[in-house]
């Protein structure tokens, strides 16, 4: 990949990485919703491997694959929190959802199900799983929450706990993370199922559903509703 003279070789960089970058837009888009064309974060990623190519220095110690890569990443969150990735209807339909539930798991002590939540709502059974698949994307964390354009620092950065830190902050995160455990472990068992296969064994939904028996769209919709109860669950720990 690099010249005669020591140099990056661009085209070689942009052949060898390309898909990669598409590999990455993918994976990112698929928490996202359907609004966002997975060519405008190529296109992004493409622009922050351009960047890399004109700003990697060898003598700097980090390979080019991980410095590119954070730059690809970085570009394509810019591109996202430059436009308006998540409407604000679903933004607000989602914290409305997360309502419903904590609501209605303090009353009933148990996790409500997707009939439950849709008559807290006023709403079908059809349209509570419209309004869940147009959630998709919905995280833990919204995008908005991991930094802003004013700060290189981000969510993990700033909630990570420093070796050195004070007890009272390790106790916090031990806390938070036990918190978020039990919150699982709470979960109906088939979101659970979905939730591990889709972050611990990194399988789409395509593959969730054949596994379930069911089709994308209803694990979409199981997504964004074990993520609404996790959300409200550790609502407290914002």
């Amino acid at each position: 990949m690099y010249t005669a003279r020591g140099t990056l070789d661009r085209n070689a960089a942009i052949g060898q990485y390309g898909p990669l970058v598409r590999r990455i837009a993918a994976q990112l888009i698929a928490r996202l919703p359907a609004n966002v064309e997975l060519d405008d974060l190529v296109q992004a990623g493409m622009i922050g491997l351009f960047d890399a190519l004109s700003r990697y220095q060898a003598n700097q110690g980090a390979q080019f694959e991980t410095f590119a890569m954070q730059r690809v990443r970085g570009a394509m969150l810019d591109e996202l929190r430059g436009t308006d990735w998540m409407p604000r209807s679903v933004r607000r339909n989602q914290r409305t959802i997360e309502s419903s539930v904590q609501r209605l798991e303090q009353r009933l002590k148990r996790p409500p199900t997707d009939l439950e939540i849709a008559a807290e709502m006023g709403l079908s059974i059809a349209d509570y799983h419209v309004m869940l698949t147009e959630a998709r994307g919905s995280q833990l964390i919204y995008l908005d929450e991991m930094g802003s354009e004013d700060s290189e620092e981000g969510f993990l950065d700033r909630h990570q706990t420093a070796d050195d830190d004070e007890p009272v902050s390790r106790l916090r995160d031990e806390r938070f993370r036990a918190a978020l455990v039990a919150g699982i472990e709470g979960l109906p068992e088939r979101e659970k199922q979905v939730m591990g296969m889709y972050y611990e064994q990194d399988m789409n939904l395509k593959e969730i559903g054949a596994v379930l028996g069911v089709t994308e769209s209803r694990v979409s919709q199981l997504h964004s509703q074990a993520v609404a109860r996790l959300r409200a669950r550790l609502r407290s720990w914002a």
